[in-house]
């Protein structure tokens, strides 16, 4: 009949040494004491969140002219959609990125996408694109949200003057706001600010809370905003 293991701790305070006694079958002459090392650990990341980051080769020239489209079409419908904008300006059209202006900018988002989609082993699914201005003037701001059912977000920056809020991400875990660790390290509270600038593109989880911080400049602050969604 095969003998009952256990390991039973032997801490700093206890009178036999220090260490871990395994022991095996019924003898307690068998036992073995570890040395009082420390054990050799190996991290495991769970739960890992990505997002995805590209600056788009788009010349000068090309973003003011993109600049110069966002703006006509504020000034043909200049009353905001709302949503989670305050303080500035976007769209009620849907889809921004459909106009022949944007052709060259819908298309490397597309394949940006189609990419990011495979990572998250998300293939041969059709997709379409949502697609809006997100415009902010002085203290212009888009507080805490979502963009619930789709397969990704993203937005795209075609201005940035200095003072320009930053893009802020929630830790999507819920209960490491609870932990006693603040800050980026492992287990530790923080959420993330990405600095924008012109040209780039960003895409993220939609699930992902997010937010952007207060304009501090005269100048708009210029994105385009978007969604995957499946066709």
């Amino acid at each position: 009949m095969a003998g009952n293991s256990s390991f039973t701790f032997r801490g700093p305070h206890s009178s036999s040494q220090t260490g871990f006694a395994v022991t095996s079958g019924v003898s307690a002459s068998h036992s073995t004491v570890l040395p009082p090392v420390a054990p050799a650990l190996r991290s495991f990341d769970l739960f890992p969140t990505r997002i995805w980051q590209a600056q788009m080769p788009a010349p000068t020239a090309q973003l003011q002219e993109w600049v110069a489209a966002v703006l006509a079409l504020r000034a043909a419908s200049p009353r905001p959609a709302g949503r989670t904008n305050r303080q500035g300006w976007n769209s009620e059209d849907m889809a921004v990125l459909e106009q022949a202006v944007f052709a060259p900018l819908r298309q490397a988002i597309l394949s940006g996408c189609t990419s990011a989609l495979g990572e998250m082993g998300v293939r041969d699914i059709p997709f379409q694109l949502q697609s809006w201005i997100n415009m902010h003037d002085r203290g212009g701001f888009n507080f805490l949200h979502v963009h619930e059912g789709c397969l990704l977000s993203g937005c795209f920056y075609l201005k940035v003057p200095a003072g320009s809020g930053k893009l802020v991400f929630r830790d999507p875990r819920p209960g490491v706001i609870h932990g006693y660790v603040k800050g980026a390290v492992p287990n530790g509270y923080s959420d993330i600010q990405l600095t924008p600038d012109a040209g780039l593109l960003v895409l993220f989880p939609s699930w992902m809370e997010h937010f952007v911080e207060p304009h501090d400049s005269d100048e708009p602050r210029i994105s385009i905003s978007f969604n995957a969604v499946t066709a």
